[in-house]
């Protein structure tokens, strides 16, 4: 066969080769093993030497050249793919951006940030606990008693216990007071932290949620008074509300962990919707507090006949609500974004005490 009418043929079949797929019958037809090149390739063993010599450069020579005019047709028409589809994913660059959606950080987590860079600057340590908290840890070592409601389970969510198990029950947290106690064991006195984190008690309305934040915060040396816990308190109101002046109430009440026991209300006033603390004639309840009951000390290892203090504790998303202006606890669980961007906060505006807490 004359090989020149041969290349002729492929050389001709690769350039009309519209595609991939019809490229690679043209590369069988021609190169395969039963291809027509292969198949003359194969007659060289019959020839004489001389015959084989001068017929086998001719053969390499022509194989080789239809192979480069294969790759040359596949890389072009993987060109010619490349620019149909950069046609039809064409984008202007001249365009202005569309703005990326950006997070927010939630007001529950930019409160905690705030109550930790104003107890800090008071030289409170952060402490934390389980959630997952023993019976004892959250009723027993705290002085409230077998009989008391909170013990009940419509007020409490107790973990399951298989029947016959006797180890002691264990409960979601109802407080972040068992920290105290863990605080104490661990740390010893003297002793200053703030534990704030999640508890969780049956109830659910417009100012509950079975689940919500609070901080407790204790300071335990040899003469703690009442004195400074009205001063750390003032102090605290006056920095996270940010205003210059506040006044604080202090109501006898009755909390087992502590005796005496207060109740603190601020002053605070109403007017077209706006509320200012610090001034007004109103009163509004924002936590509880008193000095350590000896039976706690006495539980967390501490001789209550060396050492006293005083405790606090404070709901953080209620006075989240007072200083934002947030209607309705619930809202802050229910995962609405357009309820985040209103109330939300920028990822990098960190609270600190000299360049304002909510910049």
């Amino acid at each position: 066969m004359d090989l020149s009418e041969l290349r002729g043929k492929y050389i001709g079949a690769v350039a009309q080769a519209g595609s991939e797929a019809a490229l690679e019958e043209v590369r069988l037809a021609a190169l395969g093993k039963k291809g027509e090149i292969s198949a003359l390739m194969a007659t060289l063993g019959k020839m004489d030497p001389e015959a084989r010599k001068a017929a086998g450069a001719a053969m390499n020579t022509l194989r080789d050249e239809i192979d480069a005019a294969l790759r040359a047709r596949k890389a072009g028409l993987a060109d010619a793919a490349l620019n149909d589809r950069l046609k039809s994913e064409w984008l202007d660059v001249t365009m202005p951006g569309r703005p990326r959606p950006r997070g927010t950080i939630h007001p529950v987590s930019q409160v905690m940030e705030e109550l930790t860079a104003i107890f800090a600057d008071m030289g409170f340590a952060v402490a934390e606990g389980p959630q997952v908290e023993s019976d004892w840890y959250n009723f027993d070592a705290l002085n409230i008693p077998p009989e008391h409601p909170a013990r009940q389970e419509h007020d409490t969510f107790f973990m399951h216990r298989a029947p016959g198990d006797t180890r002691p029950p264990h409960v979601l947290r109802t407080h972040t007071s068992p920290v105290q106690i863990r605080a104490l064991t661990d740390l010893g006195t003297p002793l200053r932290v703030i534990a704030p984190g999640r508890v969780y008690r049956m109830d659910m309305d417009q100012t509950h949620t079975p689940m919500f934040h609070q901080v407790e915060g204790i300071a335990i040396d040899r003469d703690i008074s009442m004195a400074n816990l009205k001063w750390t308190l003032e102090e605290f109101c006056r920095a996270f509300f940010e205003v210059d002046r506040v006044e604080l109430r202090f109501r006898a009440s009755h909390f087992p962990f502590t005796e005496p026991s207060a109740e603190v209300d601020i002053r605070y006033s109403n007017v077209g919707g706006q509320l200012r603390i610090g001034e007004g004639d109103k009163w509004m309840e924002i936590l509880g507090s008193g000095m350590m009951h000896p039976k706690v000390l006495t539980a967390a290892g501490v001789d209550p006949n060396e050492w006293q203090g005083f405790a606090f504790g404070m709901g953080i998303d209620r006075i989240a609500m007072l200083k934002y202006g947030i209607p309705d606890l619930r809202a802050f669980f229910e995962s609405d974004l357009r309820w985040l961007r209103h109330y939300g906060f920028a990822a990098l505006d960190m609270p600190d005490l000299a360049g304002g807490l909510s910049r």
